[in-house]
């Protein structure tokens, strides 16, 4: 069991002691029984990001941490490059800045009941999904050059939304230091007809109501109550991050050789931040990240379309965007001394609590939205980050359900056309161009999402606002 190898600090923190090659320990939010069903790889994980060099403080997963690449799915993990801290792709993942926007739409749900199926075709004919889909958007090189610099600032210049959207995305909608000239031919080829898609997997749009609200004053300030009908949209930076993590990741197993770098497991493969290959990578990366902010613009144009043919009054203004894959050079407090550190956030969400100079205006009262994904037929979550996650997780808490069954193992138990029946028994209504992807990203093949958002709560990483539950869903 996973629990007699770790040392219990208070109901929701769980320290693995620094053994072996281990130079921090590994530190895991969660609750005893989230612990007991985490697999034991996760532990291994967290163990061998905490034996790279210059990590800072801990290794650390979050509530909805499973087995990833390298790192688990659900680390956090900081290096200072002043002390030979390493960046790695692994640590980022395959699909750089995945993550989540929500954006209001003015109606009730009783507004859009009628309407349902009418919204939902027009939804899934609007937006394209699934794997290797293509959208309207085909983008010559320059073009792709273009927007990799620009992100979702560039998709906002090309007419794909307002300029009051940047205000409600992380880094106003643009990454610096961003490299086009770093990404390699391939990646760029892979993207050129990909822009404004979902993608598979796990991505998705969802149409959602508020269920509930857990602090009222938060929900107010972010325009949430009981009620209110949202629209939510999953996806990243498509094949184009995709191949930026395959490109580096062989070019960083042969930097560590040369650095004398020990890996604990070739998945981990990194450079010295300051080396030519790491400073190579985040260029790249970088990259990734404006790519998936734009590509996220472009759908909520989408959606924002097929909004407006069937209902004209809807008004979808976002609320937030955040990313889950990421690296980001920040400034946080270590032992009393503001230091430059190298965020890895790998299926975990940055959660900047009131007043974080990075965060935009209008949320510098209440702290940033974080946003929790669902799973199709289960509820998803509105948090806000917290001043505490500062020194508990280097400001960053939970991004999703987190997978409990591999996706062969669910494909073993469920059947896409009778989960799509079962949930619109429910009143759910799920729109796919593929069945086994459907049974795939069945929602009993997570874990309970309720359990890992309380988790976060109880654990000052972030704090519960709203809860939103599905009325229709697209998947890729």
């Amino acid at each position: 069991m996973l629990a007699t190898q770790l040392t219990q600090k208070s109901a929701y923190e769980w320290w693995l002691e620094p053994t072996g090659a281990m130079l921090v320990p590994g530190v895991l939010y969660a609750s005893e029984a989230l612990i007991a069903e985490m697999d034991e790889k996760v532990l291994e994980q967290v163990a061998n990001v905490a034996s790279l060099p210059g990590i800072v403080r801990a290794s650390y997963a979050m509530p909805d941490a499973h087995w990833g690449y390298g790192f688990p799915i659900g680390g956090v993990a900081a290096f200072d490059p002043e002390q030979g801290g390493v960046i790695s792709a692994g640590g980022v993942g395959f699909d750089i800045s995945c993550g989540v926007r929500t954006l209001h739409t003015g109606l009730k749900r009783e507004e859009i009941e009628p309407l349902k199926d009418d919204l939902a075709n027009g939804l899934f004919r609007h937006v394209p999904a699934g794997v290797g889909s293509t959208g309207k958007v085909h983008l010559k090189p320059a073009e792709i050059d273009e927007m990799l610099l620009g992100g979702a600032e560039w998709a906002v210049k090309q007419g794909f939304g307002t300029r009051e959207d940047l205000e409600h995305v992380e880094e106003h909608g643009r990454m610096e230091g961003a490299r086009p000239d770093l990404v390699s031919p391939e990646a760029k080829k892979r993207q050129q007809d990909e822009m404004g898609t979902l993608g598979s997997g796990n991505h998705y749009l969802e149409v959602q109501h508020v269920t509930e609200v857990f602090d009222a004053e938060v929900a107010a300030a972010f325009g949430l109550a009981v009620g209110d009908v949202v629209v939510s949209i999953h996806s990243g930076s498509r094949g184009l991050g995709h191949q930026v993590a395959s490109d580096y990741m062989k070019r960083m197993l042969e930097a560590a050789s040369r650095y004398g770098i020990r890996l604990p497991d070739r998945e981990l493969a990194c450079a010295p931040i300051l080396s030519e290959e790491g400073q190579a990578y985040l260029g790249a990366m970088r990259a990734a990240i404006n790519c998936a902010l734009a590509n996220r613009q472009i759908l909520t144009h989408l959606a924002r379309e097929a909004f407006a043919y069937l209902i004209p009054q809807a008004d979808l203004r976002l609320l937030y965007d955040v990313s889950h894959n990421t690296a980001k050079l920040e400034e946080h407090e270590v032992d009393g001394q503001p230091r430059r550190l190298y965020v890895h956030r790998k299926g975990a969400t940055r959660a900047l609590g009131p007043g974080h100079p990075a965060l935009p205006e209008v949320f510098k009262i209440t702290g940033q939205p974080v946003l929790i994904g669902g799973t199709m037929g289960t509820a998803s979550y509105i948090l806000v980050g917290t001043s505490e996650s500062e020194a508990k997780s280097f400001s960053s808490s939970c991004h999703g359900a987190g997978r409990a069954l591999s996706r062969h193992q669910a494909l073993k138990q469920w059947h896409g056309r009778e989960l799509v029946r079962q949930l619109g028994e429910r009143g759910i209504i799920v729109r796919s161009p593929s069945p086994r992807g459907v049974a795939e990203e069945a929602p009993g093949a997570y874990k309970d999402v309720s359990a890992v958002v309380d988790a976060a709560h109880a654990a000052g990483l972030s704090r519960k606002v709203a809860r939103l539950e599905p009325l229709i869903v697209i998947k890729g």
